[in-house]
């Protein structure tokens, strides 16, 4: 009895309670990482507080369990209620550790869990560029803001990729505290499917001989979507034989300068808009290629997703891309069409080479597996959440 009293008393030490804070639930790269996090880490208990509602990520969370409360404070305001919720939900239950997720997070959950007197709050940083063309100017400031509370809030602050935590050191961050644990994939939901591969192709119209190209993201700036249209345009010109699918929120016909650049380019007969979809592992089976042609990311996932697969990748240089890819796919600097189109057309031929395209196919997922798997990440969650911090 008294052994297993004691190894009861042990098990309870160990486990936590980890309240995270995160800006929205919506369809993103922090949000999914979010979700991944919590669904593999099963010896801690994880609540999750929404600034604002529910999103996609909400529900998916509630249904493994896991407590949501959506403060439903419109996007970029505060408001009286969300923060009186908040601080109730700081208050009325003791949390070993409050992990924060993106800035806005970062700010309003760090200084009131900082007010309701928890000790280990660890901010989180998904981004790498804050530059004023792809950044409102409110992120920006509250960014700055951060990065002079950043001595004093949070025991730690976890940067997703390299690139990120030199921008946040470089803003005034508190460097000892900046450290980096790069996102972590399924690979038992990222895997090579040829009964996926095939099913969507037939309901596309792809022949397995077809060369398919697809780019996996929202329509927003940072993407560049008229630097890829660009590179398919001199592909077309050059009498390459390909299929393009753009997958991802307003990335259909309704988005009218969207469609404006593919008829200025004259790619109606070669380019499929399939809008946002929930069946990106299957996606990115379909695809030969993936190509990323972002101006900016910080460690962007649809990459890592698609080599899971077995899908090698073209991507601009942006964020930890080149870590991401490593040997196995093709980088080239952001808007620079004519690069992404050489680099398209060098992974177009070496496709050609079945044996070796094979080889790559396998390198790909390999390597996502060794570097970035969902077990590694979580592995260092943990071992961050349980540093001895008696000192500070």
């Amino acid at each position: 009895m008294w052994i297993l009293w004691v190894q009861e008393s042990i098990k309870a030490k160990c486990e936590m309670n980890i309240l995270h804070i995160i800006t929205g639930l919506n369809d993103g790269g922090a949000e999914a990482v979010l979700y991944r996090l919590i669904k593999a880490c099963k010896e801690h208990h994880h609540s999750v507080v929404s600034l604002m509602d529910t999103g996609k990520y909400g529900t998916r969370l509630e249904k493994i369990g896991v407590p949501v409360v959506c403060l439903n404070m419109p996007r970029g305001r505060v408001t009286i209620t969300g923060l009186r919720t908040l601080w109730r939900v700081l208050t009325q239950k003791e949390h070993d550790i409050v992990q924060t997720w993106m800035y806005h997070a970062d700010f309003l959950g760090g200084v009131l869990a900082r007010l309701a007197g928890v000790h280990r709050i660890f901010w989180g940083i998904h981004n790498s560029a804050l530059e004023p063309d792809n950044s409102k100017y409110k992120t920006i400031g509250i960014a700055r803001v951060n990065g002079w509370l950043s001595r004093w809030i949070p025991t730690a602050i976890v940067c997703c990729a390299e690139r990120a935590r030199e921008t946040h050191r470089a803003l005034g961050y508190a460097s000892e505290k900046l450290i980096v644990i790069p996102n972590g994939y399924d690979l038992s939901s990222f895997k090579p499917d040829n009964a996926a591969r095939m099913r969507l192709r037939t309901e596309w119209g792809v022949t397995d001989g077809m060369a398919l190209l697809g780019m996996v993201g929202r329509f927003h700036p940072v993407k560049d979507y008229e630097n890829i249209l660009r590179a398919i345009f001199q592909l077309k010109q050059a009498k390459k034989a390909f299929r393009l699918v753009l997958v991802g929120k307003r990335l259909d016909a309704t988005n009218p300068k969207l469609v404006s650049w593919i008829k200025q380019y004259s790619l109606c007969e070669d380019i499929l808009l399939l809008g946002q979809r929930d069946d990106v592992p299957d996606v990115m089976n379909a695809l030969d290629i993936h190509v990323l042609s972002s101006t900016s990311e910080a460690f962007p996932n649809v990459l890592a997703e698609a080599m899971a697969c077995g899908t090698p990748c073209v991507t601009t240089g942006v964020g930890d891309a080149s870590l991401i890819v490593g040997d196995t796919g093709w980088v080239v600097p952001p808007r620079n069409s004519q690069a992404l189109a050489g680099a398209i057309r060098d992974a177009l031929e070496q496709f050609k080479n079945v044996k070796a395209w094979q080889a790559r196919k396998a390198a790909a997922r390999k390597r996502i597996g060794c570097y970035f798997s969902t077990e590694t990440m979580v592995e260092a969650y943990k071992q961050l959440w349980n540093r001895d911090l008696s000192a500070q």
